[in-house]
């Protein structure tokens, strides 16, 4: 036979139109969840050791040695 999905009386896009809110709505709290989570780590010790880490890491990249080689070997 043949498929009869146009027969349902609209509930397709009822169900559909309900699963796209509660995925929205999914994604939201998923997102206010990371971004708590985010907070947290940043005021914990680890949050701001790595804080510090990154910082220094960039110190250091901005005060790059000019294409010269960190180690240099000397005769004599």
């Amino acid at each position: 036979m043949g498929c009869f999905c146009c027969f349902d009386g609209g509930n397709n896009e009822q169900r559909k139109e309900e699963e796209r809110l509660a995925s929205a709505e999914a994604r939201a709290r998923a997102a206010e969840a990371a971004q708590k989570r985010q907070e947290q780590f940043e005021q914990s010790a680890a949050g701001r050791a790595a804080r510090a880490q990154m910082q220094a890491a960039a110190k250091q990249s901005t005060n790059s040695n000019k294409g010269e080689p960190a180690l240099k070997w000397q005769m004599g």
